[in-house]
């Protein structure tokens, strides 16, 4: 065995590396340093047998401790749901308008309502509740059945053409395909887009207005303002659910699509339903 070298400078022995001409130092390691690390591999074993560390076929140790990271989870939640009970009760007893005036209900209800409506409603309104094609934005203020609390709550209570449910919103558009000739729906919607903007043909728009007042105007109003006491929409401004080009509107016109909204007061039950009515009108297009 060949003989250390000693560094010339420090006197201290190498290790006997060498990098291009480099050499290692061959100096122990500090006393803190050592005994830190030492300290590492005792606090390890100890933990191994507090706390469950080692695994085994169909479980693992269970610690000296009893500690159980499952049961901590399950007493957090209960503690939790212990706090939030009074909060439920008075929610469920209380109507909507005293939630509304109570800082700490009202925040409770949106906060669940927020959460109810990803599960629930986020599939067809979309998770910023903007809505698209043929499903309503809930974030403006055009609102078929109105947009007050009461009303909003009703509507999600009992939902809209929903079977089963005596109390469901039900605005049933009638198909004019059978009722009015092509040109006429062409005339109709002419005149309807005349309302917000500049039809194809002001011929056909002007000749349309007869049309309206005869099949249209006893839902929609003279102007267009629609009517929400039976879920007619409002024509006259921007908003639309199945699109507001000429050919849109005369297809809407000629065979009606007529959405399906479910009742929830079954499925969640009243409290939820208030919750959720909360967290919609706090998205700031209820009226």
């Amino acid at each position: 065995m060949s003989e250390k070298h000693i560094d010339e400078i420090s006197g201290v022995s190498t290790t006997g590396h060498e990098w291009d001409g480099i050499k290692e130092l061959d100096n122990p390691m500090p006393r803190w340093w050592v005994w830190t690390f030492y300290g590492t591999i005792v606090w390890a074993l100890a933990y191994t047998i507090a706390y469950p560390a080692w695994p085994m076929i169909s479980s693992a140790t269970k610690g000296v401790l009893g500690y159980s990271s499952r049961q901590e989870l399950s007493t957090t939640l209960e503690a939790v749901s212990a706090e939030q009970a009074s909060l439920r009760t008075a929610i469920a007893e209380k109507p909507l308008e005293e939630i509304l005036g109570d800082e700490t209900l009202r925040r409770f209800a949106t906060s669940a309502g927020s959460a109810a409506f990803k599960v629930n409603c986020s599939q067809c309104h979309g998770s910023g509740a903007q809505g698209a094609a043929g499903y309503p934005n809930l974030n403006d203020d055009d609102w078929l059945w109105g947009g007050d609390i009461e009303s909003i709550h009703q509507t999600i209570a009992h939902g809209i053409r929903a079977e089963g449910d005596d109390d469901t919103r039900i605005s049933d558009m009638p198909a004019f395909g059978d009722i009015l000739s092509p040109e006429e729906i062409k005339q109709v919607a002419a005149h309807v887009v005349s309302f917000t903007g500049t039809p194809s043909d002001a011929a056909l728009a002007e000749a349309g207005a007869q049309v309206y007042a005869d099949n249209c105007a006893a839902c929609h109003g003279e102007q267009g303002k629609g009517d929400i006491s039976v879920g007619a929409p409002n024509l006259a401004d921007a908003i639309w659910l199945y699109g507001s080009s000429e050919a849109d509107i005369a297809a809407q016109v000629r065979l009606p699509k007529q959405g399906v909204m479910p009742a929830w007061q079954a499925r969640l039950g009243d409290p939820a339903v208030k919750q959720l009515s909360v967290y919609i009108y706090s998205l700031g297009g209820g009226q």
